[in-house]
């Protein structure tokens, strides 16, 4: 992780940005790091903890779904068994999981950092996105292993992999502006952290992670693409990494406009905000 962190400072040699936007994304880069150190230190396992969660997360709902109620799926790329569908739940599970775990820490970035808030100087923008890109790359283990497992089983690599980064794009401007927005009002309202959580929960279960869209009333299946922009996220992933063939274009392209209007609107209310943070904490 400490060398995926390391190696976005390259960038710095293509693209012609300001000095001091620099020495901002520098800065993030070293909190990012700092906080990826500090979440397992004196682990045995260290930084692999986050891969262990996951298909952990992987083992037991493949056994429920896939075992117990004996849940099929049919994917033209993959052969037909239950590790199959553990693939497809996996492909969906991991942007939930980099979703969910960074929007939930992000809510209390700032009111967890009292003495940064305090300094003049530092840039409070900064801190909703420590914890959002930490959790970001902490998913990314398990997107190399679920890469991994699917080329063992189709014995090919798609060349949609490539649109990975897009989906990406779409994915953090969606964490990072409810995670504006979340860290804001957890100043202020201390019960947001608790609601989000509520809220998330309710959110997972709407959204076609666990169980195939086609398992959702066609009546209301439309809405639930449009709607929900994290339900395109996971088909996305489904399709670059599964099926090697982009299906849902449409709904990828409304997901990417809904979550660049909610960063948009985060990060202005929590800029907004931002002035009142030391007066409270």
């Amino acid at each position: 992780m400490q060398n995926a962190v390391s190696k976005i400072g390259k960038l710095r040699r293509i693209l012609p940005i300001d000095q001091q936007l620099w020495a901002k994304f520098d800065l993030l880069r070293t909190l990012v790091r700092r906080d990826l150190e500090a979440r397992y230190k004196g682990s045995v396992l260290g930084n692999l903890w986050p891969l262990v969660n996951q298909l952990s997360q992987l083992l037991i709902y493949t056994y429920v779904f896939s075992v117990v109620l004996r849940v099929k799926l049919t994917l033209t790329s993959l052969p037909e068994n239950n590790f199959t569908f553990g693939l497809w739940l996996f492909a969906g599970l991991l942007p939930w999981i980099a979703f969910s775990g960074g929007l939930m820490q992000s809510a209390s970035s700032v009111v967890g950092q009292p003495n940064l808030v305090k300094k003049v100087v530092f840039p409070l923008a900064l801190l909703p996105l420590v914890p959002i890109l930490s959790t970001f790359i902490e998913s990314s283990l398990g997107l190399m292993a679920l890469i991994l497992f699917v080329a063992v089983q189709a014995h090919t690599l798609h060349p949609t992999l490539a649109l990975l980064p897009l989906v990406w794009l779409t994915q953090l401007l969606l964490t990072a502006g409810l995670g504006y927005l979340a860290a804001g009002l957890t100043v202020f309202l201390r019960d947001v952290p608790q609601t989000l959580g509520v809220t998330l929960n309710i959110w997972m279960y709407l959204t076609p992670i666990i169980y195939p869209a086609s398992a959702i009333p066609e009546a209301w299946r439309n809405w639930v693409f449009w709607l929900n922009p994290l339900t395109a996220i996971a088909e996305v992933y489904r399709d670059l990494i599964l099926v090697g063939d982009v299906q849902h274009w449409g709904e990828w392209g409304v997901a990417s406009a809904i979550a660049l209007m909610i960063f948009c609107f985060g990060f202005t209310v929590y800029q907004r905000l931002r002035p009142a943070f030391a007066d409270v904490l």
